[in-house]
């Protein structure tokens, strides 16, 4: 394999987040094996976002499958290609909605975490709307053929500015997302900037009260738990007018949806999820994509899953025709398979290139080594459940550590101790079980 030089800042983020067991935000590249069709489905949807349509996908696999891995991909992937994303994980404090702001909580979150190509690590709300400030005023500038010290200069770029928002008016809200939008323009023209601070603050869903918006803003609208969703797609229109191709929302740990214990909760986020869903499909919002990932239980669990909830289970579960061994990819459900031994094998190599890299020596694994831990990691117990490139990867860095640490440990030594624990054979089950096997 050719070794490919890996940045210290990115191999550090790399091994320290593959030995936690959480997915890498950096640096995916130098781990990517697999999800060939997956990923095509997503990069396909990135071209339909950009001609404007949208598009809803609920990605579901077994903890530690690669869903988020495969969030991180799409994400780095859409702010290459000049999209604006933003992502979060749901939890008990962020929900769709909920009586005491869950859903504004995973709005607000969503606005801290917007990022785009410059701005790759969130915190991009402000770099968004001076891009926009700026871009108007350079178009003013190159059309008009005047400067910035001009009288008219100031009225150009207001004229300008409505021109943009005024196709905003017919969305839901878009009245008072277009006059703060105004505000806003108004602070940079003025350098006022705690006007500009309270403009961000009511794009950031941080007003609690309609008489401090208006007080400081002169709008009678807040964003709160019930309308988040309809300044998402405002969002989504808006960033589209400037020139970014489109918008990305990601949602991942869908399971903590699941794990609502009061019922009528969970069936309103349930019913939050489902118009959120309608929306996209319809075609009543231009330019969005909404991902969403959880668990095989989350989706299919017919007493507490999405598929309790009928509505959402007739128009997110696959036709009758589609059997085991089958996929449809272009369904709004998209299940993760596991990944072959081939892929894995790629995978630990790729891994062992950024540990000796990171840590700067040459091991002495070799092929036989990595087939051997390949083959007891499938012996292992519950390796059937349990067997997940989470698991693989945290087992085979706890083994190049220790064995880095320790000259007088060898590989061969890790994989023949108490770590992995072989499930005994029955008596009347065959020893040549070929769930042991490991072939390339």
């Amino acid at each position: 394999m050719n070794e490919i030089t890996i940045p210290k800042r990115i191999s550090t983020a790399l091994i320290n987040s593959l030995s936690s067991g959480v997915t890498p935000r950096i640096g995916l590249e130098y781990l990517a094996v697999g999800r060939k069709n997956e990923i095509e489905t997503l990069l396909n949807d990135l071209t339909n976002i950009k001609e404007g349509g949208s598009v809803f996908r609920l990605i579901v696999g077994r903890y530690g499958s690669g869903k988020s891995f495969l969030l991180q991909i799409i994400r780095n992937n859409a702010m290459e290609r000049n999209y604006v994303v933003t992502d979060t994980d749901l939890s008990p404090e962020r929900k769709l909605c909920g009586n005491k702001g869950q859903g504004l909580a995973t709005y607000r979150e969503l606005m801290q975490n917007l990022s785009t190509r410059v701005r790759p690590d969130g915190g991009a709300l402000s770099s968004i709307l001076e891009k926009w400030v700026s871009q108007v005023q350079m178009a003013v500038m190159n059309e008009l053929n005047i400067t910035m010290s001009d009288p008219s200069f100031s009225s150009q770029v207001e004229l300008r500015i409505m021109q943009i928002i005024n196709g905003m008016d017919s969305l839901v809200h878009g009245f008072d997302f277009a006059k703060v939008l105004t505000t806003y323009w108004e602070s940079c023209k003025t350098g006022n900037q705690e006007l500009k601070n309270s403009a961000l603050k009511w794009f950031r869903g941080e007003y609690t009260t309609k008489t401090e918006a208006n007080n400081e803003l002169g709008v009678r609208i807040i964003i709160d738990d019930s309308t988040w969703f309809d300044y998402i797609k405002l969002m989504s229109a808006f960033v589209r007018q400037i020139g970014y191709s489109g918008f990305l929302v990601l949602l991942d740990e869908g399971i903590n949806l699941y794990k609502i214990t009061n019922s009528i909760t969970r069936n309103n986020n349930y019913e939050k999820l489902l118009t959120i869903f309608n929306e996209v499909m319809q075609g009543r919002s231009n330019g969005l994509g909404i991902y969403l990932c959880g668990t095989p239980q989350f989706v299919e669990d017919s007493r507490r899953g999405l598929f309790s909830y009928e509505a959402l289970k007739t128009r997110i579960a696959s036709t009758r025709f589609i059997k085991d061994g089958i996929r449809d990819l272009q369904s709004p459900l998209i299940y993760l398979d596991r990944i072959t031994n081939e892929e894995i094998y790629v995978l630990l190599l790729k891994v062992l290139n950024i540990h000796e890299q990171h840590y700067g020596y040459k091991s002495t694994v070799s092929e036989e080594n990595l087939i051997a831990f390949m083959q007891a990691v499938s012996k292992r117990v519950g390796a059937d459940e349990m067997l997940t490139p989470r698991e693989i990867i945290r087992d085979f860095i706890g083994i190049l550590n220790v064995t880095k640490q320790q000259s007088d440990i060898s590989f061969e030594n890790m994989l023949t101790g108490d770590i992995f624990k072989t499930n005994p054979v029955a008596e009347d089950e065959d020893e040549d079980d070929d769930t042991a096997e490991f072939v390339l």
